[in-house]
This record gives structure tokens, C-alpha cells and sequence, in this order.
């Protein structure tokens, strides 16, 4: 850099060198130009930055970096230079040798010669991409959680609607809105953990599951999926709603229950591809029951039975059967890949199949 140099007045040897082997070695692109803003020195971080080696640039006007509709800034630069002003740390975009843009943060400052007059300019441009993006994905996570949070107090009002009209006890209604609320944070905590990317259809069933225990007695089955928050949401409800009827009343309330849970991908009807989801229990009779005792029409009535045969499938644009029998509970899903898998995920997680065992 020995531009500076020679405009500032000579300087001896070894500080002519040490600025050069500083400026050289910045990570920050520093330039130089003339009042008429054409480049007088350029370093190696410049020429990273925007592509251009020193040849190609020194000689050049700067707007060559400038994008056509911010050239207004040169003007401006260049007058409050002249004017003997420091023009703080700003950003902005400049435009990069290949034609690309980059996001910049610039400072410039007056160059003066030995007389103290205003000669130039010396511009430092530090790439500000990757904090950009940084903000940027900011901004969408917070839309993303004000939105997830809307819906989650429309979700937690509409609990709070439909177990209170079956629900004449205070305190079970107070563990029916607490135990639902929570499977609600579960699903959540989920999707905070993944930037609300999505999470594993397996790790959602299992987190949902935790809290009845009797890990001996579940299987899960199925290909590797990733669900959209969407299905996170009310597929964590819908497994939420399965698990406490079935540690009140089916396999999960006795030592000898079995329940199995399995997926796949298959081709619909229409061609596309759907996903095919089935919680299945069995567990013992014992003798003496009639089928669809008390309890069993209390659940078949409940905010869980809204959840299962409307909620979860219409929000997924599927459909879905709950049956219970005598000895067996079952709910089948099937909705489209689309309306559940990460969209680019889906292709290839519906090709890794893989079973797991709780």
C-alpha cells in the first residue's frame, strides 16, 4: 500500500512497510480512491471480497462495485469527504466481479496529504453476509414462534372449551387441561430444539409416550420421517390423547398390554404418495366385562375423541378411524407426504426404512 504513503508525505522504510504488511493482511477489504473516485490501492481482502485482483481494479472508478441504484452514495461520500467528514460505519450492498452482491459494512475517511489538504479517501468494507443471514433467519424464527404461539393459544382455548363441558369435577378438569398443556410444551420443545425445522416422527411418539411409562410394552415401526411443525403439533396431541386413554384403560394400564405403532408411504388412490400411520393396542378382557363399558363411552365422548376423528386429520388433510373393541384399541391416519414430511426431506427419508423398539 504504498498509495497512503505517498499522499500522506514520505514516511521511512520500515513504517512504509509495517502499514503495507498491515493493510495487506486485514481480513477487511481497505481501499483507497481519489476525489474523483477512481481506486488508487486495493488489497488482498479486496480482491476476495469482490473478485477483482489489484490490476484490474487500481485505475478503475469505485462505482464498478456499486450497484445502479445506489450510486446517489458515491455523490454523497465523496461530499462529506471533501467537507473534511468521517462517514461512520454504514451498511449497504456492493456488487462483486462475477455479478453477484454482498452485504458490506463501509467506513471512510479523508486522506490528506503533507499540507493537511483533502486529496482522497480510504475505504474499509468488511463483509457482513453471514450476520445478514443471520438476522434474517431471526426475523423469520420470530414470525415463525409469533405465529406457533397464536395457535397455541387458540389450541389451549379450545382445551379449555371442550373439557369443560365434560368435565363437572374442578380438580380433573384442572389435570385434564394441565396433562394437555403439557404434551403442547413437549411438541414445542421439540421444534425449539430444531429451529423449528421440524422433528422426528419417532422422537415426537416417544416424547409423548414418556410420561406412562411401560417402555417394555411399545414398538414403533417404521421409515425415518421428518414431520413439518404443523404435524408436530397435532400429531404430538393426537398421541398425547391415545397414551392417556390408554394408561387409564387399555395396554398401558396392564402389565400384559402390547402397543404397536407403524408407518409407511404408500401410493394413494390419486398416485401421490400418502402416509399411513397406525396405533394399534391390545390388551386382555377380563371376564365379565361387557363391550363399551362406562368408562370406555366417557372416552368415546371426549375432547380426545375430537382430537383423533377431526382435529389431528383435518389439519393434515387426511383422514382418520378410531375403533375400539373388546380387548383392542385402534386409530389409523392417512394423509398426503406432503402435508406432514419436510418437503425436502421427503423423498429421502420415505426411502430409508428402519424399525426401532421402545
Amino acid at each position: 500500500m504504498t498509495e497512503l504513503a505517498s499522499i500522506n508525505g514520505p514516511m521511512d522504510p520500515p513504517a512504509d512497510a509495517r502499514l503495507a504488511a498491515i493493510v495487506d493482511s486485514s481480513f477487511d477489504a481497505i481501499i483507497s480512491k481519489d476525489l474523483n473516485s477512481i481506486i488508487t490501492s486495493w488489497n488482498g481482502a479486496a480482491q476476495r471480497m469482490f473478485g477483482y485482483t489489484a490490476e484490474e481494479a487500481v485505475g478503475q472508478s469505485v462505482l464498478m462495485l456499486i450497484p445502479d441504484h445506489l450510486r446517489d452514495e458515491e455523490v454523497d461520500i465523496i461530499g462529506r469527504v471533501r467537507n473534511g467528514q468521517l462517514v461512520a460505519s454504514y451498511e449497504t450492498i456492493r456488487r462483486r466481479k462475477d455479478g453477484g452482491f454482498i452485504a458490506v459494512s463501509l467506513t471512510v475517511s479523508p486522506i490528506r496529504n503533507a499540507t493537511g489538504e483533502i486529496v482522497g479517501a480510504s475505504k474499509i468494507a468488511r463483509d457482513i453476509t453471514a450476520t445478514k443471514e443471520s438476522e434474517r433467519r431471526i426475523r423469520l424464527l420470530l414470525r415463525e414462534v409469533n405465529h406457533r404461539v397464536k395457535n397455541q393459544f387458540a389450541v389451549i382455548l379450545s382445551m379449555v372449551r371442550e373439557t369443560s363441558k365434560r368435565s363437572t369435577d374442578p380438580r380433573e378438569f384442572e389435570e385434564l387441561i394441565r396433562s394437555r398443556i403439557m404434551a403442547l410444551s413437549r411438541s414445542h420443545d421439540l421444534l425449539v430444539n430444531s429451529e423449528w425445522a421440524g422433528a422426528s416422527l419417532f422422537d415426537l411418539i416417544q416424547e409423548q409416550l414418556k410420561p406412562f411409562g411401560h417402555e417394555a410394552q411399545v414398538s414403533l415401526s417404521g421409515p425415518l420421517l421428518t414431520l413439518q411443525p404443523n404435524a408436530v403439533q397435532n400429531l404430538g396431541m393426537a398421541f398425547h390423547e391415545l397414551g392417556t386413554n390408554s394408561s387409564k384403560y387399555g395396554a398401558l394400564a396392564v402389565d400384559a398390554g402390547r402397543l404397536e405403532i407403524t408407518w409407511q408411504i404408500a401410493a394413494g388412490a390419486s398416485g401421490k404418495r400418502e402416509i399411513h400411520l397406525v396405533w394399534d393396542e391390545t390388551m386382555p378382557v377380563p371376564a365379565g366385562d361387557r363391550p363399551g363399558g362406562r368408562q370406555d363411552e366417557a372416552t368415546r365422548k371426549g375432547f380426545g375423541t375430537v382430537v383423533l376423528q377431526r382435529v389431528a386429520p383435518q389439519s393434515l388433510n387426511g383422514s382418520a378411524v378410531l375403533e375400539r373393541n373388546p380387548g383392542r384399541v385402534s386409530w389409523s391416519l392417512t394423509a398426503p407426504v406432503e402435508s406432514i414430511v419436510v418437503p425436502q426431506l421427503g423423498a429421502e427419508m420415505a426411502a430409508a426404512e428402519s424399525s426401532f423398539d421402545l
